[in-house]
This record gives C-alpha cells, sequence and structure tokens, in this order.
C-alpha cells in the first residue's frame, strides 16, 4: 500500500509527464497563405489563422509575429502575450528576448517586462548566461543583471557555444576563443573558425584560397587534421565536408573520428538532423534535393527546389517551380502533411 505521501508523489509525476506530453502536442509551426502567416500544428492543422505579416518558429513557448509593421510575441496557443509594438524583436532564448524600440535596445522577459537596458547599438540574444553587444565598432558581453561581464573590445566576436567563444581583436588579426569570464583559453591562430558543437569546432589553417579545415576539442589541440578544403559544424554526430574548391568540390561527411562515412559525391549538401541530411547529386539547374541516412542511402527521392533540414521529424519544403509549384511541411517518409 502507498502512503499518503508516496501517492502524492506518484501523481506529481503522472502530472508532469501528461503537462510535458500536451506542450509537446502543442508545438505549433508557421506556414504562408496568400501572403499571411499562420500556424499548423504538428498533424497539419491550421491552429492560428493566418492574419501575421510574418511568423517565426516557437522558440521557449514563444514566437515572433509581426503585424503592421511591428514585431511582438504569441504563446503556443496563439495568444497574443506581448503586443506587436518593437521595431526588431528576437527568439526568447535564457528567458529573456533582445528587442529595440526605435534607436534603443532592451532584454524583455516573458509577461514583456523590460529586465535589463544595455546602452548598445545592437544586442544579441543570451547564450551561456550572457549576451552580446555592439557597442560602437566594438562587441562584448552582459550577463543578466545588465553588468559588463567583458569588456567591448573585440572587433569581431560571436556568441557563446557550450562555454566559449569565438573572437578576434583586430581585423588583420587570428582568431581564438574565450570563456565566459574573458579569459583567453584557445591562443588566437586560426585564421576562420566557428562555433562548438558536439564538442567539436570547424577551424581553418591557411588563407580562405588554400588552406585546410580540421576541428579542434576545447583545449584547442587538433583532433581532426586540418585536411578538409571545407568543414562544417557537428550536427547529429556527423560533419559535412567539402573535397574540391567552391565551384567544382563535392560534399560528402565524417564521424566524430575524422573518417569519411559518405564520400564527397554531392554536389550540395545540409546538416544532419534527426538522422536525415538533405544533398543534390549535380550542378545543373534541374537538379533537386533529396534525403540521405547516416549510411549514404537515399530514403526521400530527390524532388525539392532547395535544402531544409527536419525539426521535430517534420520539414518545410518547395516542390516544383516557384510559380506553380507546391510549398508544405513533409514527414520523414515524404508525405506532405500540410500544403499550402
Amino acid at each position: 500500500m502507498f502512503t499518503s505521501t508516496k501517492k502524492i508523489i506518484v501523481l506529481a509525476v503522472l502530472l508532469l509527464f501528461s503537462n510535458f506530453k500536451i506542450y509537446a502536442q502543442k508545438e505549433l509551426y508557421p506556414f504562408m497563405s496568400k501572403g499571411k502567416y499562420g500556424y499548423i500544428n504538428k498533424s497539419g492543422k491550421v491552429v492560428v489563422t493566418p492574419v501575421f505579416s510574418f511568423a517565426e518558429k516557437f522558440y521557449e513557448g514563444m514566437a515572433v509575429v509581426k503585424m503592421n509593421g511591428k514585431k511582438g510575441y504569441i504563446d503556443g496557443s496563439g495568444k497574443t502575450v506581448i503586443n506587436p509594438e518593437y521595431d526588431e524583436a528576437y527568439k526568447f532564448s535564457e528567458g529573456l528576448a533582445a528587442v529595440r524600440m526605435g534607436s534603443k535596445w532592451m532584454y524583455i522577459d516573458k509577461t514583456g517586462k523590460t529586465i535589463v537596458n544595455p546602452k548598445c547599438d545592437f544586442a544579441y540574444s543570451f547564450n551561456d548566461g550572457v549576451a552580446r553587444l555592439q557597442i560602437g565598432p566594438k562587441l562584448g558581453y552582459i550577463d543578466k543583471s545588465g553588468k559588463m561581464a567583458i569588456d567591448a573590445k573585440y572587433e569581431y566576436a560571436y556568441d557563446f557555444s557550450e562555454g566559449l567563444a569565438r573572437v578576434k581583436t583586430d581585423m588583420k588579426g587570428k582568431w581564438g576563443y574565450i570563456d565566459k569570464a574573458g579569459k583567453q583559453i584557445i591562443d588566437a591562430k586560426f585564421d576562420d573558425c566557428f562555433d562548438f558543437n558536439e564538442g567539436k569546432a570547424n577551424v581553418r589553417i591557411g588563407s580562405e584560397a588554400i588552406g585546410k579545415w580540421g576541428f579542434i576539442d576545447k583545449t584547442g589541440k587538433m583532433v581532426i587534421d586540418a585536411e578538409f578544403d571545407k568543414a562544417f559544424r557537428f550536427c547529429d554526430g556527423m560533419a559535412m565536408i567539402r573535397v574540391g574548391d567552391f565551384k567544382t568540390g563535392k560534399f560528402g561527411f565524417i564521424d566524430k573520428t575524422g573518417k569519411i562515412v559518405i564520400t564527397p559525391k554531392f554536389y550540395g549538401a545540409f546538416y544532419f538532423s534527426e538522422g536525415l541530411a538533405c544533398v543534390k547529386l549535380t550542378s545543373d539547374k534541374a537538379s533537386k534535393w533529396g534525403f540521405i541516412d547516416k549510411t549514404g542511402k537515399v530514403v526521400i527521392d530527390y524532388q525539392f527546389e532547395f535544402p531544409v533540414d527536419f525539426d521535430d521529424e517534420i520539414a518545410y519544403i518547395k516542390k516544383g517551380s516557384m510559380k506553380d509549384g507546391k510549398s508544405g511541411y513533409i514527414n520523414k517518409k515524404g508525405g506532405f502533411i500540410w500544403s499550402e
């Protein structure tokens, strides 16, 4: 027999999972019809009638929408929870969103209350507890209290990802990585680089024309040799690479050991997401995009106009010409769940 306390705990757990299931089922996806945006659910049912001049994906239960030239936010039911009054608005991240009225930037919470009033020329989203700001020609970072966490001293700087941010102190200098205290963790020695993802970052040694790309770990150690003409971030355990130049090179994929697991044979490719990647075989204008799995097998035939990735097991695609084609969301079998 359960005690009263145990019954309460079990009931709380069941309610938690029930609420999670309900929340997951309420996830909505933007679509456009006759020049207006609305939202469908994962079954393809229209949940929010197309009334917005622009609409974005949901993040943290909120989505940016635009009406009458201004941006605001709706919740998962489609209800407007923050009125469209901003000239610019970005997705919610870590509970806050960067918005702009005129030339003034601020960070708001999900009730629309202003939490931070930074003095800056441009504000970016919070990542890893800090947000990037542009102050004059330089970039730095603030914490959630609005205090400068890292002085604005960088010519180039990007958001934190997995605890590190790529920065460059001057235009002619090299790229390196700092931590959230502003300490240089990886020396500025790369000619180009990108954010850390799945524990690795893609970096270039040498010029854009003849340099090579490889991958480093968070100590700066080269863990996959710089031998590729182009390398992209790891997603879903795989990284896209290119062998050959920009015009004639072919794309393939490597695993986290650096081993080529899908031979570079594609004229175009996109990141793996949820086990699938969008690719195309030839460079001619009539060439279409399809999807492969992690063995390189084509699982959705070549038929789409542009590359996309799957998010929550659906993807927004375009099939056919811009004038007479069919746009909509497909499932992982390639079937439409909704189309315009």
